[in-house]
């Protein structure tokens, strides 16, 4: 519609293009932005739009949480627009076919080791150009400790983690805290 007071179109809210100046990034757009087009596979639309979103949006998975998502699915590719980290409480890593933006070195040499292999997106293009045979996944956007302080805190019935310069005896323990300093939330 037409804002009457800003004076212009209202602006739909989401990115039509990366933010991101990263040339690799811009190649992977313009390749998936093809593959959008000219194929009718949902999942080229959906890396695509993925491929448009910010750091915080894009969150990272473990290859823990990766094997998990795909046991029973062995021979698929897991996908993930995002970074894909190690994993050091899993012991054994099984064997697996990962496609992700960015690895950590010593998840690729762990998922290397297992006889699994790790491919970029132009790779999967050309192996999978609609998506066949893959699991697109996604880490979670609310894992980030940033999280934990979003919302109030101090008032009742929230769980909201403070803004402490350091956690300790001295630090806000008294009002607020017990109920022999005023009142306990």
């Amino acid at each position: 519609g037409i804002d009457l007071v800003a004076g212009g179109r209202v602006k739909k809210g989401h990115r039509t293009e990366p933010a991101s100046q990263d040339v690799y990034i811009r190649l992977l757009v313009k390749l998936y932005r093809f593959l959008a087009r000219r194929t009718n596979a949902q999942f080229n639309k959906i890396v695509l739009a993925r491929l448009f979103m910010s750091r915080v949006n894009r969150a990272p998975l473990s290859i823990s949480a990766i094997s998990r998502h795909m046991k029973g699915k062995e021979g698929k590719t897991a996908v993930l627009v995002g970074t894909v980290t190690d994993d050091v409480r899993m012991f054994d890593v099984p064997k697996m076919s990962i496609c992700c933006l960015r690895i950590t070195e010593a998840a690729r040499a762990r998922v290397v080791k297992a006889g699994g292999e790790v491919m970029t997106f132009d790779e999967l293009a050309l192996r999978a150009p609609t998506g066949k045979n893959t699991v697109l996944l996604r880490g979670k956007r609310n894992a980030r400790e940033a999280v934990r302080h979003f919302g109030a805190a101090g008032v009742p019935g929230s769980h909201v983690k403070p803004y402490v310069r350091s956690k300790g005896r001295k630090f806000e323990r008294a009002r607020g805290r017990r109920q022999s300093r005023g009142y306990k939330n």
